[in-house]
Parts: C-alpha cells; structure tokens; sequence
C-alpha cells in the first residue's frame, strides 16, 4: 500500500491506494510520480509513503484502488522532508514545493553517475576557506567572476549551484564544462542531476533538485530578488539552501557584492582587500540634486548630459516610472497639480490633458489654483525622459518600459543611449555608464527593504558598466548624498549600509531578527480573531500584516488558521 498526495488545489491530504504488483516495489521510489483516480476523476501525484498490507497501520485493502499508472521519477526522500519544513515555513501546500521539486517532463530511468573526479583550476582561497569552516558569506565586487568560487567547492565534493538569472546559468554550465567538471544544467537535465554529476546550476528551483551527493551548495547574488517566490508561497532559495545543507551537515557558501542582513547574520563574512574590491566596481559620481528647486530642473544633470553628448559611450538611464509623467508642478505658481475629485497628483494623459490614476478624471492642461498652463514633470515617465534626453544627447534613444522574456537582449549599437525602467537593466548587455536619474525614490521607498533592494539595483547597473579599469561609469542623481546606501556606493563599502540597516532591522524586530507576513483577500481581517495572542496583526491599505518573534512562532500561528479559497499569505514579502 502506498500514501499518495495530489497535485490539486486545496489543503494537502494523503490517499492510500494499493501499488501494482507488476511494478517494482516502491518502498526505494518515495516520490514516484503516479496518476490515481480520485473522486470521479484522474490526477497527478507524488508517492510520500508506503505501508505493506497486514501491518497494524495499514487498512483493509479490499477498499482501496490500485494505483492507475506510474508516470516516472520524482523527488527523493529527502527532498520531500525538506519540502514538508518549506510547507510550514512559508505557509503553502506541500504540493506546491513538489512541483517545483518534479521534472517538467516525465523520467522513467536514470543513466549511470558521471562523476569526473576532476579537481580543475583556478579555484578561489576565500572560497575555499569559507567552505572549509563550514560556510558562510563572501562578498565579492560586481564585476566579480564567480567561476573560482564554483571550482573551489568540487573540492568538498559535487555541488549544487543556484544562480538569479536563466541566461547566468546558462553561461556558467558551459563555463564549467569547459574547465573539466561534468553538469546538469536544470531544468532540461533533471535526471542527469538525479544520476549524479560534479556540479547541478539553475535558477532558484534548482535548489529542490534531487541529488544522490552533495559536498556544498553555493547561492550566487544572493541579494537578488529573483531568488524569491513572486507568488504565494513566496520561498526564498536562499533560506531553502541554508537549511539544505544544515540537514545534510555540508557548507553553504553565499556569494554577493552586497550581502543582504538576512545571509550575514550569525554567519562568517570575507570580502578582498580595499583596493581590490574598489577596482571590481565602476567610477561612481554621486550628483547632489538638492540645491535646485524641483520645479526649475530637469532630471538630467551635468554629469549625465556630460556623457549623453559623448558618442564614444554607451550610456543606460534607469527610471522606474512609465508613461510620460507622474507629479506636476505649475511653474507659474510652483503648487503641485492635483486632481479636483481626490486630491490625488495628476499626470500628462498620452492623448493630452492632466489623467488622475486614483479616480480617472480627466481635465484640461490648466492649473486650478492660478490658471497657468505650462508645467514642470517632478517625475516624469520614461517616454517624457526619452524626448529630453534625445535633445540633450543630439542622438536617439531606446526606451524600455517592461520586462519582456519573449524579446531579444539589445546590445550596444550605433544608437547606445537606452533610457528605462530597472528592466533595462536585465536587456542591454554592455554599458559604459549607468545612472539612476531618481534613486531617491528606490532608497525612500516606503518598505523595510527598501534600502537593500536598492543597494542590489545599483549592483546590477555596477556590474552593466563594469570596473573602473575598464571605464566604467556609475551615477547616483540624489537629494540624499547622506544616505548610507549612498555612502555605501561612493565609499566602496557595502559594509556602510549593511550595519546601518541591521541597527534598524534590529530594533524594530523586522526579519531576520523577527518574522513577518502580509495576507491578502476577501478573507484577510477575518484571520485577525483566529490569531493567537503570540502574534500581532494590523491592519493595512495592502492586506493584514502579523509580526511574530520568531518565524516557528508564525508558521505555528497561520497552521492554525483556516484558509479561504480568495486568501494569499506571503511570509517574508519583498515589498
């Protein structure tokens, strides 16, 4: 007899059912993926037990259906053991983490292990004493090659790899191959990874590949927010690879060139020498904007339009607003336009006339307070940047609005000036500078993250334009030269803004020195009386927020609620 839970939505409930005899004995196959009927209708599933007929706990097996087909290899035992602690942690079903666990297409049979043996150079020596310690977090500059690192870790023995970005894994699985080692690039390879290679590299899923070995696990860029679940239950790979390897006894090596609170904390931290680290980012030129009057300027300063009118370089302008523009000022009076209905600031509508995104009245470019009609944007779009930057740089420019996977990455061309949101930074493949025209606005924003969020976008745009021997160029336009992030980019010292937002984290009880989570739905203040007193819940414009001590403290709060088909919980939310 074997117990089998459904893929389906719904809580998670276990079915017994009987196994076929002409099948192989499943008690070595927990996970086989199976199709049973259940309730008039034929699903998918997971085997997650087995109890052979006559033993005390199981039942009559007369009642039972037999299993209607075997569909093939699945997660191993210890995969699901992790996926059960994940179920809780994050508040989901455990049919959700199997999924992501399973092969996106049917295994029947493995091949033997191609393990090499291999032990190829260069390898990395802070990365090797780090995984000789037991782990920890090395914090390496931007444009740091990761390869060292990776080949440092086949010491310890085959490795688990977990890169942000599809295309970054791609390029490192061929990278690694080249240097000797044997892969399996997931998804596509999921049962060479089951048979057992040197090194297993994908994206955050990888992280619930089944492995029949495992030395080490390394999560590169650890502070990108790709490594999270964007939809419920929001798992980080981050926290799924630090408990892997605690149950298996084997280093988790963390790798950033800004380690975020959550992976430094309690953990070993290395970096480079000053000056190496400082040579591994770009030139950066943090222009104060806060002695110009917002209505009176143009988000273009000196030193961007300095590099816009040099044909030599390739510049990358990121803004995450779209459209044209978001805040008005009258220039006449200098009042912010507001909408005559809601109060709420109005915007330039494409087809003309001032739009109201909260209430979607529409009126004449006129202001109300003195009848001018000539406006300065305090924050325009990325359209409206464009036309200015086009005449400031005499050259055309892209705009880049939204991500899109089904598009091509643009690289550098004749026309070399790219102006967006931060998509553009995950489009254009090389740069020679990179300003964020408004990052007052990531560094302000109203969440606690919001600090090291930028700090990972100004990352991204440091590794685009490359180090400072190659001439690359970072600029930070700021009302906020003060700010520790701030600090932090102009010093070359994450560090600056790390401590600075621990101090904060810390005393206001944020994660990872609390836990915390959002619900959402028709149903989310109704869970405020379900609660136990352990936990304390608010109520927000964006759903019910609970706060607990400590993230068991949660998870034990929200198992005891009681799930609405319209509630989403997200444990640890981004934003």
């Amino acid at each position: 007899m074997v117990r089998v839970l459904p893929d389906r939505t719904g809580p998670d409930k276990v079915f017994d059912y009987l196994w076929p005899e002409t099948v192989a004995d499943p008690a070595a196959l927990i996970g086989t993926r199976v199709r049973v009927d259940l309730h008039g209708r034929r699903v998918g599933g997971w085997v997650v037990g087995v109890a052979p007929s006559g033993t005390p706990e199981a039942p009559e097996t007369s009642a039972l259906k037999s299993v209607a087909r075997v569909s093939g290899l699945g997660p191993t035992a210890e995969v699901i053991a992790l996926a059960e602690w994940a179920a809780l942690r994050w508040s989901g079903r455990l049919s959700q983490f199997l999924t992501a666990a399973s092969p996106t297409r049917s295994v029947r049979a493995l091949s033997g292990p191609r393990y090499s043996g291999a032990a190829p150079e260069p390898t990395s020596p802070a990365a090797s004493r780090l995984l000789e310690a037991g782990g920890g977090v090395l914090r390496l500059p931007p444009s740091f090659d990761p390869l060292p690192a990776v080949l440092s870790s086949l010491r310890c023995g085959p490795s688990l790899v977990v890169v942000p970005g599809v295309d970054d894994a791609a390029i490192l699985a061929a990278r690694i191959r080249r240097a000797g080692a044997t892969v399996a690039h997931l998804p596509d390879q999921w049962s060479e990874a089951r048979a057992g290679v040197d090194v297993v590299i994908g994206t955050r899923t990888a992280v619930w590949s089944s492995i029949p070995r495992l030395g080490s696990i390394l999560v590169l860029d650890e502070h990108d927010e790709r490594l999270q679940a964007e939809r419920s239950p929001t798992w980080h790979a981050r926290e799924v690879a630090i408990e892997r390897g605690a149950r298996l006894g084997v280093p988790v090596l963390l790798i950033s060139p800004v380690p975020t609170v959550e992976a430094v904390e309690g953990r070993r931290l290395e970096h480079p020498p000053a000056e190496r680290e400082r040579r591994g980012w770009p030139e950066v030129v943090v222009d104060d904007r806060g002695d110009v009057e917002p209505w009176r300027r143009s988000l273009l300063g000196s030193a961007l339009i300095a590099d816009l009118r040099d044909p030599s370089r390739t510049v990358v302008c990121v803004m995450n607003v779209t459209g044209r523009a978001r805040r008005l000022a009258c220039r006449g009076c200098s009042s912010v336009v507001r909408c005559e209905v809601c109060e709420a600031a109005v915007s330039i509508a494409d087809g003309g006339g001032l739009s109201c995104p909260s209430c979607g009245h529409l009126r004449p470019e006129v202001c109300a307070s003195c009848g001018a009609s000539s406006f300065a944007n305090l924050r325009p779009g990325v359209r409206r940047l464009r036309e200015e930057i086009e005449a400031a740089a005499n050259r055309a420019a892209v705009a880049i609005e939204g991500s899109d996977p089904g598009r091509a990455v643009l690289a550098a061309g004749a026309t070399a000036v790219f102006v967006g949101t931060e998509a553009v930074l995950h489009r254009v493949t090389t740069a020679d500078t990179v300003a964020f025209l408004d990052i007052d606005a990531e560094i302000l924003a109203p969440r606690f993250r919001a600090g090291a969020q930028a700090l990972g976008l100004i990352a991204r745009g440091a590794r685009l334009a490359g180090g400072v021997g190659d001439g690359g160029r970072l600029i930070l336009q700021t009302n906020s030269p003060d700010h520790p992030v701030i600090r932090a980019v102009s010093g070359t010292d994450p560090s600056v803004a790390l401590e600075a937002d621990r101090a904060v984290r810390s005393q206001l009880g944020l994660p990872p020195f609390g836990a915390i989570a959002r619900v959402s739905g028709a149903d989310a203040e109704r869970i405020t009386t379900e609660l136990p007193s352990h936990v304390v819940a608010a109520t927000t414009d964006a759903g019910v927020v609970i706060r607990a001590a400590d993230h068991e403290a949660l998870a034990s709060a929200l198992a005891g609620v009681e799930r609405g088909s319209g509630l989403r919980i997200a444990v640890d939310p981004q934003r």
